[in-house]
């Protein structure tokens, strides 16, 4: 991060009691943050050598903010680690990123072991340790600066390796789509353990010169409050953070000063997230992104609401999108098919063995994302789902997404999850889990409303839990796996229904 260390030096000289960070500790000067950074890039620098790679326990705190700049005041790249890791989780992160200096509070530190890495030093951080092993290895990751682990179909979590050139132009596009300016104060909600929360989380504030505003634990009313009270301007954040904020703000209207509040990362109802953005008073855009593509589409403000939340936005300037059916040819606008992008935030690779593998491209040089979407034909994408979230029920595909933006229509459902439930005669069958004020919201009611919503009988949901919330990731994304797990426990004693 060596281009925005140089933005700020430029600004500390100026400024340096600009409030560059506000968290639980309170407002950090962007004199305090430089001082700190300057004196951990000293100790990395010992501990390890020039340029080197840092795994760090990633926190929503100034930590991670003098972390960040420290790594990129010695040219280094930083790798980053959610602090509710397991033990198991951070040797796979090792093995794949492998670290030259690991930083974490006492406690992980030792859970993790993070002296394998090499031998502990002095604290950092007010309190924090460091281990490092001398010998670092510049240039290993090309021009990645940032490596943020994202969740995998395999299980294990994968490390996406992003540019500052990447982060740039994601924020670069985010800041002109929103019409934000300098000094506006960003909230950072999303814990800053992956590429994506750190590009707008972490990166977007400090090039914008307002604070961000640092949720350090995921409470929906308290991240309303922060919000609110110190006048966020943005914040980017996931549906379910969004949907729970909406139905947990104290009061109406909290969020009227916020210009926008960017959703994306899973699956989206128009009628639920028009429902928040009325009670929280602000606009709500849907986008698509992902890690290995920072942030790549978005509506604007300025969007009336059908687009802004029935659409996934438009392609930034510079990012191409393009739907293909499984031969690989493009289909006509407005066909849905697989998604595949390319542009200047798509990722330099995934980390493993401690080096950047060569992405998965086409031939000319288009990620294929594993989305199902299609493009109408003024160039607004509509994401349709995931290519492999389908239940299979007596050899018929019934897909998942389609049935929830059907349940999720009724007025007194808040959060939808449709999951398989095993079955020995039909392979699968529907089961939906609801989080809904009407604790006896039942099947009789649900069935009323798929028909009148014209949803074919034969994709109806045979089971319905009604439960308190719906299981998350530690980014605060839907769990599927969770969320099935627990639909095939509470069914466990259950005929299903028939219909």
């Amino acid at each position: 991060m060596h281009e925005l260390i140089s933005d700020l030096d430029r600004r500390v000289a100026g400024d340096p009691e600009q409030i560059v960070a506000i968290d639980s500790a309170g407002p950090h000067t962007l004199r305090s943050v430089m001082t700190a950074a300057a004196e951990l890039a000293d100790a990395l620098t010992e501990a390890s050598g020039p340029s080197p790679t840092v795994l760090l326990q990633a926190e929503n705190t100034w930590r991670t903010v003098v972390c960040a700049l420290a790594v990129g005041r010695v040219r280094g790249t930083l790798a980053l680690l959610n602090g509710h890791a397991t033990g198991p989780e951070f040797t796979a992160a090792r093995e794949d990123i492998d670290p030259d200096v690991v930083v974490a509070d006492p406690v992980l530190a030792n859970a993790w072991a993070i002296d394998a890495v090499g031998p502990i030093g002095a604290p950092v951080l007010d309190g924090w340790v460091l281990a490092g092993r001398p010998g670092s290895r510049p240039g290993r990751w090309g021009d990645g600066v940032v490596i943020g682990l994202t969740s995998g179909s395999t299980g294990r979590a994968k490390g996406v390796v992003q540019s500052e050139a990447a982060l740039r132009y994601a924020c670069r596009s985010t800041i002109d789509a929103i019409g934000l300016q300098p000094g506006d104060p960003i909230g950072a909600i999303v814990p800053l353990s992956s590429a994506a929360a750190v590009c707008f989380g972490l990166y977007l504030p400090l090039l914008l010169g307002g604070p961000a505003l640092l949720a350090e634990k995921w409470s929906p009313p308290d991240a309303v409050r922060m919000l609110s009270e110190h006048g966020a301007r943005w914040t980017m954040c996931v549906p379910t953070m969004a949907l729970q904020m909406g139905m947990q703000a104290p009061e109406s209207g909290m969020l009227s000063a916020m210009t926008a509040m960017t959703v994306g990362g899973g699956p989206m109802d128009r009628g639920a997230l028009a429902r928040a953005e009325q009670w929280l008073g602000t606009r709500i855009l849907r986008v698509f992104g992902m890690s290995e593509c920072l942030g790549h589409t978005t509506s604007r403000p300025s969007d009336p609401q059908d687009v802004r939340l029935g659409t996934d936005g438009v392609p930034f300037p510079g990012t191409r999108l393009r739907v293909v059916d499984e031969s690989g040819s493009v289909v006509p606008a407005g066909t849905a098919g697989r998604a595949q992008v390319r542009g200047p935030s798509l990722y330099a690779g995934y980390a493993r063995s401690g080096t950047v593998g060569t992405p998965d491209l086409t031939a000319d040089g288009y990620l294929t994302t594993g989305d199902l979407m299609s493009i109408d034909a003024e160039g607004r994408v509509s994401v349709r789902g995931r290519e492999k979230d389908i239940i299979i029920r007596g050899g018929r595909n019934i897909d998942i997404h389609e049935v929830e933006s059907a349940v999720a229509r009724h007025p007194a459902i808040e959060q939808v999850c449709v999951v398989p439930i095993p079955d020995d005669v039909l392979g699968e069958r529907v089961a939906v889990l609801l989080v809904t004020p009407q604790r006896e919201f039942g099947m009789e009611v649900l069935q009323e409303h798929l028909r009148d919503a014209g949803l074919a009988k034969n994709k109806w949901p045979e089971h319905v839990f009604v439960v308190d919330a719906l299981p998350q990731n530690r980014v605060g994304k839907l769990s599927r796996p969770d969320a099935t797990r627990l639909a095939r426990s509470l069914a466990v004693d259950r005929e299903p229904s028939r219909r």
